[in-house]
């Protein structure tokens, strides 16, 4: 199966492989080895300006804007939802805010994972998405 580019390549990379295997739980482990190498997110940062709506689980994403790329922060209270978010702020580093607004979310049913998810937590995955990329919409406004 071809999957078409996001615009990423490290999202592509990632997405090829959860869409290459057949396993919901060998995609569920891939997930949660994603959450087990995110950095820790500093206190700070765990508030209402940085909380991802929508989400079940307790979400944080925080962008920053250096020299043109982006660089992500998060954190969860929910393994499984702190691997999407893993996902995603690996897919999303050092992109310029135009790419990563730009990234089309059809990347998601690319991954297989929406088969094994609850809706709510699908649904919690794009709303992690969509909320990286109003930050990063508005970082690039504001550069």
């Amino acid at each position: 199966m071809s999957i078409a580019p996001s615009g990423s390549p490290a999202l592509d990379r990632m997405v090829e492989r959860l869409a290459s295997t057949s396993d919901p739980r060998r995609r569920y482990e891939y997930v949660l080895w994603l959450a087990k190498k995110l950095e820790p997110l500093p206190e700070e940062f765990r508030n209402d300006a940085f909380k991802v709506k929508g989400c079940v689980s307790q979400v944080f994403v925080v962008a920053e804007l250096v020299d043109g790329a982006l660089h992500w922060h998060g954190d969860s209270d929910a393994a499984i939802t702190k691997g999407l978010l893993a996902l995603l702020i690996e897919g999303l580093e050092g992109l310029t805010p135009q790419q990563a607004t730009a990234i089309d979310p059809a990347f998601i049913a690319a991954t297989g994972l929406q088969a094994s998810l609850t809706p709510s937590r699908a649904n919690g995955f794009l709303n992690i998405l969509r909320l990286m990329q109003a930050q990063a919409q508005s970082l690039g406004q504001a550069s």
